[in-house]
């Protein structure tokens, strides 16, 4: 990819046009010789729902990552900036070495290849429960750490114009696209009431910086652990929120009992560190929960927006997992029975009358 075989590693990174690769060809040409990267080595590291993907690259002193983010659909100037915020709460996120943000590209640290997501289904499949605790109070240190230490003052908030325009793809993508229906005003004023109520509770929370995907798909097995990857997104927002994505995943799913488990352990850290949690944990529990619920009607959309207007729909094969998420919190709270109602035609589920 640079100036001396650019044929060759185009073999091996595909570019989806000319100019973009003279692009990139010319800027590593300009940083190749700070780190003694490799061209010829260039490889397809990972991607992820945006328009970014990663390649991998070796160096004189080991491997390197770098960030392909075509400007006209991604901006990797917030990516810069929250990476020096983690590094600054003494946090463990990819080093930004090199950035040439007017066209998207950076060369970053290389965390490696083991992210949380394969390690604890490798766990779960062993039955190493050891594993399992041990990667998720990993998790939970860090995820306090980034709360009490991350610097959330210049972070965009994470306020109701945003919580509303998240749930919007739910009936919008998922509701009319995915499934072909159109809900009666009946139906509208209820989805309205039951979006009132998930907007006021994250509302009501106090704020910390939000990391936004904090899961084990976006958490790296490293020293020290974790590694935090895809912090872009972040916000000033609701104190439970990184917990409910922590503890109710995309990709691996728990018994209800392990999740109070790990809840418990965060809010006693929590508390320890002063953070502003409730101090009854009946009530950061319900906090979880709907904001959890805010996140899942989002993912919805967000994951059948992928596969119609983006053409990735491996994505939509998790709808199951966040409708049961949805309906097993939305049926669990007499506020929100209306709102598991229209769940269920969905995903044909039977309503779980157990109110709290």
């Amino acid at each position: 990819m640079t100036s001396s075989s650019p044929q060759d590693s185009a073999q091996i990174v595909h570019w989806p046009d000319e100019a973009r690769r003279q692009l990139f060809d010319g800027w590593l040409a300009v940083i190749a010789p700070r780190h003694g990267l490799q061209a010829q080595s260039l490889s397809p590291a990972s991607s992820d729902a945006s328009f970014r993907r990663y390649l991998r690259v070796e160096g004189a002193q080991g491997t390197f990552i770098i960030m392909d983010a075509p400007p006209v659909h991604e901006d990797v100037r917030p990516f810069v900036n929250i990476a020096a915020l983690i590094c600054a709460a003494g946090l463990h996120a990819p080093q930004v070495l090199e950035e040439d943000a007017a066209n998207g590209f950076l060369l970053l640290t290389d965390l490696g290849n083991r992210l949380y997501l394969g390690e604890l289904q490798t766990a779960v499949k062993a039955q190493d429960a050891k594993t399992i605790d041990a990667l998720m109070r990993d998790a939970t240190t860090a995820l306090v750490t980034w709360q009490k230490l991350g610097d959330a003052s210049g972070l965009p908030p994470y306020d109701e114009a945003l919580l509303r325009r998240e749930m919007q793809l739910f009936p919008d993508w998922c509701v009319e696209r995915e499934y072909g229906q159109t809900w009666s005003d009946t139906q509208q004023a209820q989805w309205q009431a039951a979006t009132d109520l998930l907007v006021k509770s994250a509302l009501s929370q106090a704020t910390v910086a939000v990391h936004r995907d904090y899961m084990p798909r976006n958490l790296m097995v490293v020293v020290p652990n974790p590694g935090i990857l895809d912090f872009q997104d972040a916000v000033r927002g609701p104190i439970s929120y990184d917990v409910a994505s922590m503890l109710r995943d995309a990709f691996i799913s728990w018994e209800e009992e392990q999740e109070i488990d790990w809840a418990v352990r965060y809010w006693q850290q929590a508390r320890q560190a002063g953070l502003p949690v409730p101090d009854d944990f009946g009530d950061f529990w319900r906090q979880l929960e709907w904001m959890g619920l805010q996140r899942h009607l989002k993912v919805l959309g967000i994951f059948c927006r992928l596969k119609h207007r983006d053409g990735k729909p491996k994505y939509s094969e998790d709808l199951p997992r966040f409708f049961r998420y949805a309906h097993k919190v939305s049926a669990r709270y007499n506020a929100l029975r209306p709102l598991s109602r229209l769940l269920e035609p969905l995903m044909g589920a039977q309503r779980i009358d157990t109110y709290y």
